[in-house]
Order: structure tokens, then sequence, then C-alpha cells
């Protein structure tokens, strides 16, 4: 599968739903930054040595033994238009900061199922993620790991015996891990608990952000927690210190969500009803009412007030309503206004198939 049919396709990896898991946990992501030695970091590239890079990468993508690179696509960002650029950011695949550039050595490596992508000359020569459904992040770094072995067969690593893997960024020096959640926490929200349990989870040293990480602000009930520190931990310690952190979030949501539906039955259904009834019949609607709204939508149907609606359609929703997927679903650029017409109808669209 190519880069362009990942483009294409409404579904990519994360956007499945595990049998049994609740909506709390969307996705675990585990980020490995590398890079290459006796070349200057990304900011610092030229002409010269940013092709000299992208040329080290791709023969090692295109020669290395190993299932992995082997399932992958790879494509120079300045063969995609910048419109594809962004759905791949709205995908969870790219950075905004990688799919701005238009220089010719920024490149992007996906798999099939988009649960595996790298980028190329971002903030560093090298970011390889896994990204998957539901609380895995022990996977993730399983199969993040395998991808930079393969990668490593064939590329000589910026690395120092004491402070392990140098980085661009001094935030990212040692593991070069980064290990990410996405959760929904609408009861913690609605009971008043939520800005207490943020800061709870910054003193444990975790960053909260919001759907697109670092720079993206909290839509929807929406939040991507992180590890700050990566130097001093090894990978294992700070997967499973994000992963405990986690499973005690997913139980204190858990229980807020069956307080609510027994303490306020009557008030949680009627919003829930409303946001339904709003998604399924409004003309215009803007982008943060809508991923408000379906947060709404996912909690009824987490709790069984709202049935024949499944979450990985919920899932595919929170992208389809991006702006550039609605853009290229619409075949031209639209302004603001227009934007939000095409939101409602896609949402309208996809509420009413489901049912």
């Amino acid at each position: 599968m190519s880069v362009y049919d990942i483009l294409n396709s409404s579904f990519i990896k994360w956007m499945d739903v595990p049998e049994g898991d609740r909506d709390i946990v969307i996705s675990s992501r585990v980020r490995l930054a590398r890079n290459l030695g006796e070349i200057p970091f990304p900011h610092l590239l030229d002409q010269i040595t940013g092709s000299k890079s992208l040329e080290l990468i791709s023969h090692a993508w295109k020669n290395t033994p190993g299932p992995l690179l082997a399932d992958m696509d790879m494509i120079a960002l300045d063969q995609l238009s910048p419109l594809d650029r962004q759905i791949l950011t709205e995908k969870h695949l790219s950075s905004p900061q990688h799919a701005d550039a238009t220089c010719a050595y920024r490149a992007i490596l996906v798999n099939h199922d988009g649960s595996l992508a790298a980028m190329v000359n971002e903030e560093d020569h090298l970011r390889m993620q896994c990204l998957l459904p539901g609380i895995r992040l022990r996977e993730c770094y399983a199969t993040a790991q395998a991808l930079d072995d393969e990668f490593e067969y064939n590329l000589d690593y910026a690395f120092d015996e004491e402070r392990g893997y140098l980085t661009a960024c001094p935030t990212n020096v040692g593991t070069g891990l980064r290990a990410s959640v996405m959760v929904h926490l609408p009861a913690m929200q609605m009971s008043g608990q939520l800005n207490h349990v943020l800061q709870n989870i910054g003193q444990l040293g975790m960053a909260v952000r919001g759907l697109y990480g670092e720079g993206s602000q909290p839509v929807g009930n929406f939040y991507q927690i992180s590890n700050q520190v990566t130097l001093g931990q090894t990978e294992e310690d700070i997967c499973t210190y994000l992963q405990t952190v986690t499973e005690q979030i997913v139980e204190q949501e858990g229980l807020l969500r069956e307080r609510l539906k027994t303490d306020l039955k009557y008030q949680l259904e009627d919003k829930i009803g409303r946001a339904y009834g709003i998604l399924c019949n409004a003309r215009v609607i803007a982008s943060d009412e809508a991923l408000s709204l379906l947060s709404d939508v996912r909690l009824g149907v987490d709790l069984g007030i709202l049935t024949g609606i499944s979450l990985l359609a919920l899932n595919e929703l929170m992208v389809a309503i991006r702006p550039a997927h609605l853009q290229k679903l619409g075949g031209r650029e639209m302004d603001a206004i227009e934007r939000d017409i095409k939101r409602a109808e896609v949402i309208q669209a996809k509420m009413t198939s489901v049912k």
C-alpha cells in the first residue's frame, strides 16, 4: 500500500476499537527520535547535507532486510500537495512542523495501515512512531524498537555512551523516546474534577496537550498525555510509568461515568440527546463545536444511552471533519463557512448511516 492509499483511506489503524475497550483511551503512541552521526541536525542542514541525510535513510529503507521496512512506502514531501501534507497531520502521521516543509529533503514513510510512520528531517533526522488503538504502550514500544533496529542495520546513529541518543532538543536526549496516550475524559470535566486531575498528572512529570500534541489546545474533552523526561530512564521504565498513570485515569474516569449515570440520569441523557440531535440536524457547524458534541455522543455510546453507533464511526468522524479532509472530499479549497457547511453534511451522512 502506498502513501497515496493512506491519504485516500477513511481508516487507519489507531481508529480501530479493541474488543471490550471503553471509550476512554483512544490510542497509544511511542515515538523514537534518532539522528545520523556526522551530519548536522535538521535545523542546520543545507541542500547538500539535507540531500545526503535523505539519501542515507532512503538507502536504509530500500536495502535493509526486515519485514517492517519492507511494508513501508516512502515519499518526499515536496511530491505531495500542501493539502495532502495537512491530511497526514490530521491522521496523526506527521507533525504540523513537518507538513509545512517545502524543502526537497523532507520525506515520510508509512506502512499499509498507518500503524507505523517515520518522519525524515523534521526536528530530528528520523522520528519513528508506532500508533495503535487502546492502551497498548508496550506493543507500541516493541514495534517501534524493532523498526529502529532495522534502520540501524544500515545507519550510523549519533550516540554518546554517557548521554545516550543525541537529539536536536535536549529534552529528548537519552532514550529519544516519547510515549503518549490519547484519552477522552468527559466525566471528569462534567464532575468538575478535571483541572485537579490534570494538575496531578503534571506533578507526576507528564505533559498534557491537545489532540495534536505540542502547541495544540484541548477540545472536546480529548487530551494527549505524554512523558517529559527521556534522560536517566530506560525505555521500559517510561512506558511502564505512563501505563500505570493511564490505568489510574481510566479507573477514575470510569467510576465517574457510572456515578453520573446514576446521580444525574435525566440531565446526562438530555445533554447527550441534545448533542445527537444537533449533530444529526445542523446545517452549519464549526470544528470545535463538532468535537464537543461528538464527545457527548461518545459518552452516550459508552454508557449505553445511545445504541447503534460504533466508536469506529466516531473515530473516523474525528478526522473526517478536519479542514484538509473536508476540502479533499469537496475537491476544492474552501473558506471557513464553506467548511462548516461541508462538515455538517459529513456528520449527518455518517450519523444517519450508522443508525
